[in-house]
């Protein structure tokens, strides 16, 4: 037997157990619903019947956009900065949310078009000043692309040093749209159309520019058609942003070192699917915490063939969703290792 068959037979006995372990709990079985179903995903991502997360945390991910030059957006790139300046002092949207869960948020700088000075919640991992634009030319080096994949990569020594065992993922970025659509239509094969939508705002000229935009940016990078980790790095290079790139090198090494990776939008399901292309079986540790409202969210979902916690129609980004979905992934964790048991048979 190989070692991948055994480690699938392995999750196969453990997902039994940890059913086993539901049915036996002081409630009909089946009563809590979807509650039920993550809490067996928890319990096969901490490989235990009696899973113990530790702390609970959000990663937001800061990086501009050299498309931004195009038109694509309604907001100017300095906006990225601003709101990088609210995550730091407490007062963004995600840092609202992320509180009234109780759960802490760092900001991670990877290559803004001006670094902030240094604060306690900031992580200063900058590759360069923004990217470029990805219309004329690859956004980014081969060097600095496997600089931010390393980077988001080394932050699990971080993680594990604070015990993270739930990490959301989040991001700001001028432009990570248009990013995010080129890369997802790269990895998924999904319609380039169906996944171009307002963003922050629709940009001044429309969403028929923006689709302009971006088809003659794939049009101009001419990818090689492959499923190999050589194709992902070179889809990435060529129209990623740093925060997307750092997060999916970010949420690669969560997924090998057990933690639970709480995806929030749009941008970061562009990101797992890089990270899974990247790392196969990184999704399997992926928790999708909303269905944004940016139209092409829905459609990378249903790709996946996974279904979010919750539906709320937010589009704000920043790890607002991962914060609202965290309180339901502890809520499942506590589940399985708190809840009382009633002996004896249970009626189906």
């Amino acid at each position: 037997m190989t070692v991948k068959a055994g480690v699938k037979q392995s999750q196969t006995l453990l997902a039994d157990e940890l059913r086993a372990r539901l049915r036996g709990k002081a409630k009909p079985v089946g009563s809590l619903g979807r509650l039920e179903d993550l809490a067996v995903q928890i319990g096969l991502i901490a490989g235990s019947t009696h899973p113990d997360l530790g702390v609970a945390k959000i990663l937001v991910f800061a990086g501009d956009h050299g498309i931004t030059a195009e038109g694509v957006t309604a907001y100017p790139s300095v906006v990225t900065r601003e709101i990088a300046k609210f995550v730091l002092a407490g007062t963004a949207g995600v840092n609202v949310l992320a509180r009234a869960a109780g759960v802490g948020v760092e900001l991670v700088d990877t290559g803004m078009l001006e670094p902030l000075p240094p604060h306690d919640r900031l992580l200063d991992r900058r590759i360069a000043n923004g990217t470029r634009n990805a219309r004329r030319e690859p956004a980014m080096s081969e060097e600095e692309c496997t600089a931010a994949l390393e980077a988001g990569r080394a932050l699990d020594a971080h993680l594990g040093a604070e015990n993270a065992g739930i990490v959301g993922f989040g991001e700001i970025g001028i432009g990570n749209t248009s990013s995010a659509a080129l890369i997802a239509h790269a990895l998924t094969g999904l319609d380039l159309k169906s996944l171009v939508g307002p963003g922050a705002g629709a940009p001044v000229l429309g969403l028929d520019h923006k689709y302009q935009v971006l088809s003659e940016t794939v049009a101009r990078a001419a990818i090689e058609p492959s499923t190999s980790a050589g194709r992902t790095f070179e889809v990435l290079r060529q129209f990623g942003g740093f925060e997307i790139v750092m997060m999916a090198g970010a949420m690669t090494a969560a997924a090998a070192s057990g933690r639970v990776i709480v995806v929030d939008g749009f941008i970061s399901t562009a990101g797992a699917i890089a990270a899974e292309a990247l790392n196969p079986g990184t999704i399997d540790n992926c928790i999708f915490a909303h269905c944004s409202a940016e139209p092409g969210h829905a459609a990378l979902l249903k790709h996946l063939s996974v279904k979010p916690l919750l539906e709320l129609e937010m589009r704000l980004g920043e790890g607002t969703g991962s914060a609202l979905a965290i309180p339901i992934i502890r809520a499942a964790e506590l589940l399985l290792r708190e809840m009382a048991d009633l002996p004896g048979e249970h009626p189906v």
